[in-house]
């Protein structure tokens, strides 16, 4: 009887790894999306700090 306790307890454990190791995978994936869908957005004021970044010489 106690060994079948033992192996739920371990089944259980295994289980919370699972599930947080989906989680945290998750998280990362949405995170990359995120990235990508802004990368024209970075661009584009890339090029406008680099438009602004003019020295007027008297």
């Amino acid at each position: 009887m106690s060994a079948q306790i033992g192996e739920e307890k371990d089944l259980f454990w295994g289980y919370v790894a699972l599930v947080t190791t989906l989680l945290v995978v998750v998280v990362a994936m949405v995170k990359l999306s995120e990235n990508d869908k802004y990368d024209p957005i970075r661009q584009q004021q890339a090029e406008e700090a680099a438009q602004m970044n003019i020295r007027v010489i008297h």
